[in-house]
């Protein structure tokens, strides 16, 4: 693709957080939100049209053109976290369960989300509870401002997963290698922070602080939290047979990512292209990053709209195990079914080119900053979808089903992929 079809890929096309770069004013858009219950309004305002993502280029920021953010790091290997298994046998080494260690983080009648990330914690009597969510990875893309977003992002979804929006504090903490020159040091930490509090400030939000740490790579993340009475809580643990899962972000963002970066190795560059050419492997990029960038706070409005009786944000541990967590946290005896996969153009075919790298379909590949997975009554889940859409312009789908069972969640053997966008349009990224 040439230099200027690959800037216009993501021009002219609605969204209500337009995608910026370290190089460019950010212009971003914001929901107002006001009533209550049934009552919520949702108005998108700003402008809502998108600039086209420029890729970051080092040498505009007097850094060397070969350099790359991702080289401190590994993308893949360390966005994934132990396994329950590996992380019980960890917890017995100092004498604890993992239900001991839950219960010693969560003293109130609502559980966590079911991501050791999210912390519920009751306050006093008068029903005030304090969450708290906490979010850490190595950078992913080479762009240190869209980078910055997609962490802030990230940290926000271990609250928004509760159906709260109104958040009383959001720090960012970021891991600096202490091998880098200095000038590389003042480009990447602004550019990193600038992001950060971009993706922030486009939640109606304000970045309260940093905390420098020196590294041998970079970590990008931090910590959120908010107080709330109980009422305004989604419990994440009312999930009732007969309910539907809706999935408010398309998977696939881990496959566009490791794509990228084969496509510059030349052995799994030729390997890769007979799945995919690069025009497509950009786009998908592209849409990946749309995704990462974009905030999951219209979705958790809508939850408390439509009733939701449960959710979870999908992320290291791809969907079907954010589901696995979730399922287990019910009061009921249920049972989670996954039936569709919603996935970015082309990246089915990639993920099977990698082999076992990444099991797509299984449901076991990581996400970065991925959509929330809500449990609603299936008489609203439809409306729910369509007021996410008209909202956000962007889609949400049915996934799955909750059935009478024993807390198990699992992806049918031959899902139905949903390919997003369904067909090429144009130069639109969706």
């Amino acid at each position: 693709m040439s230099e200027a079809n690959s800037k216009s890929v993501l021009r002219d096309r609605p969204s209500m957080f337009a995608l910026t770069t370290g190089h460019q004013t950010p212009s971003t858009g914001n929901v107002n939100v006001s009533g209550g219950g049934d009552a919520v309004n949702l108005e998108v305002t700003g402008d809502p049209s998108c600039p086209a993502w420029i890729p970051f280029d080092p040498s505009e920021h007097g850094l060397s053109p070969d350099f790359r953010l991702t080289k401190f790091g590994d993308p893949l290997g360390r966005i994934n976290k132990p396994t329950n298994e590996s992380f019980r046998s960890l917890l017995s080494l100092v004498g604890l369960s993992q239900d001991q260690k839950r219960e010693s983080s969560d003293q109130s009648h609502v559980p966590s989300p079911g991501d050791d990330t999210t912390t519920v914690t009751k306050l006093d009597h008068l029903g005030l509870h304090l969450l708290e969510s906490s979010h850490m990875l190595c950078p992913i893309i080479e762009d240190p401002h869209m980078m910055g977003m997609i962490a802030c992002a990230g940290v926000l979804s271990g609250i928004y997963c509760l159906g709260v929006t109104q958040l009383a504090s959001v720090r960012m903490t970021l891991g600096v290698p202490n091998n880098l020159e200095g000038i590389e040091t003042r480009v990447m930490v602004s550019l990193l922070i600038r992001g950060f509090k971009a993706a922030a400030k486009s939640a109606n939000l304000t970045l309260q602080s940093v905390q420098l740490v020196s590294n041998p790579w970079f970590m990008v993340g931090g910590s959120a939290s908010a107080v709330c009475y109980h009422h305004e809580l989604v419990p994440p643990d009312g999930a009732t047979i007969g309910d539907v899962i809706v999935l408010t972000k398309p998977l696939g963002t881990m496959v566009a990512v490791t794509v990228s970066h084969w496509m510059e190795q030349p052995k799994r560059r030729n390997r890769m292209m007979l799945a995919i050419n690069e025009e497509d492997a950009k786009r998908a990029l592209f849409r990946a990053v749309d995704c990462m960038t974009r905030t999951n706070r219209v979705a958790s409005v809508l939850m408390r709209k439509y009733n939701a009786h449960a959710a979870c944000e999908v992320a290291h541990l791809g969907i079907l195990g954010h589901a696995e967590m979730l399922v287990r946290r019910q009061k009921n005896n249920v049972s989670f079914v996954i039936h569709n996969m919603p996935v970015i153009a082309k990246m089915t075919g990639a993920a099977k080119i990698t082999g076992n790298v990444l099991p797509l379909m299984e449901g076991r590949v990581p996400e970065v900053s991925g959509g929330l997975l809500v449990v609603l009554p299936r008489e609203q889940a439809a409306a729910y979808c369509k007021a996410l859409e008209k909202t956000e312009q962007r889609q949400a789908w049915i996934v799955g089903i909750v059935e009478n069972g024993y807390h198990k969640a699992r992806v049918i053997d031959r899902p139905r992929v949903i390919e997003v966008p369904p067909r090429e349009n144009g130069t639109s990224i969706w």
